[in-house]
């Protein structure tokens, strides 16, 4: 039928709406999966939706991708997703003290961290991760198959990071449901599993007990993570736990450096080198004031 002579044209406007956060992840998961099965790699998706949902209190949601990364296979995924449309937002340097994961960024799928070794989780990546891979499970996230812990192991991994991070209703609630929960017959099969990976430590600073391992090198790390501490703290902490005098003297140049990618995260874009200079400078003055302001407290 045709148109009328002066009829108007329906016009018909497509809006996009926003994708929610719980799909975007989910379908964030299936991305990293389908660039590790690319590039042949074995990584294990924790946290988040990768949960066991035994393990997830009512509310509790994941924001972006965490993907633990065969240390050997780590490059591998990093040029994969690179070439997937991902790009890299912070190194393992400058993501964190611990220095285990680096985030990627892709403009639909959102974040990822991608750890090359998982804090507290024994003092051999390789030997830990080869541990973790041998009993995995798997999920589907995304409509996607992701390989994923055993249920010991999420326990473990959920524990540890809490163990890492400064308390929060959050942490306590996450503490609450893998652990304070959990039957004896669970809590005893974590316990061994702890002793199997030497996590001895992270699994103290989570549970209890983190001052009765003063005498290991990663402990003033833990207990800086845990309970806060100045800057010149927390490298101290590092440099204690560094386990070679190369890596101690890596520390200690990069220590005298800006964090670039942190400082690019505040301006949203890459800083200009007069920002850098200024940067350094300011961040001289707030390690001051810090110190001053701990010694006044420790008086």
């Amino acid at each position: 039928m045709g148109r009328r002579p002066g009829a108007t044209i329906p016009c018909v406007i497509a809006t996009q709406l926003p994708v929610p956060l719980a799909v975007r992840v989910q379908l964030g998961h299936a991305a990293v999966q389908s660039v590790v099965d690319a590039v042949g790699a074995r990584a294990l998706h924790v946290k988040g939706y990768a949960l066991d949902e035994s393990l997830r209190w009512p509310g509790r949601v994941g924001t972006d991708v965490d993907v633990l990364v065969h240390p050997a296979d780590v490059s591998a995924v990093l040029d994969g997703l690179a070439r997937a449309g991902w790009r890299r937002q912070t190194s393992f340097e400058t993501g964190s003290a611990f220095e285990h994961a680096a985030t990627w960024v892709h403009e639909d799928f959102g974040y990822v961290d991608v750890h090359r070794f998982y804090p507290g989780l024994g003092d051999d990546p390789v030997r830990a991760f080869d541990a973790v891979w041998a009993e995995r499970g798997s999920t589907e996230l995304g409509g996607v198959a992701c390989p994923v812990p055993s249920l010991d192991a999420q326990v473990l991994m959920v524990l540890l990071h809490a163990g890492r991070s400064q308390p929060s209703p959050r942490t306590q609630r996450d503490i609450a449901q893998v652990w304070e929960a959990a039957d004896p017959a669970r809590q005893a099969s974590v316990r061994r599993l702890v002793d199997r990976l030497g996590a001895h430590v992270g699994f103290a600073a989570a549970v209890g007990g983190l001052d009765d391992y003063r005498d290991r090198p990663d402990y003033d790390l833990w207990r800086v993570s845990l309970r806060g501490g100045t800057r010149v703290e927390e490298w101290r902490a590092r440099m204690r736990a560094a386990r070679t005098l190369r890596a101690r003297v890596r520390l200690v140049l990069r220590a005298l450096l800006v964090n670039t990618d942190h400082l690019a995260a505040v301006l949203n874009r890459e800083p200009t080198r007069a920002e850098v200079i200024g940067e350094f400078f300011r961040r001289g003055r707030r390690v001051l004031a810090e110190e001053r302001a701990a010694r006044k407290t420790a008086s």
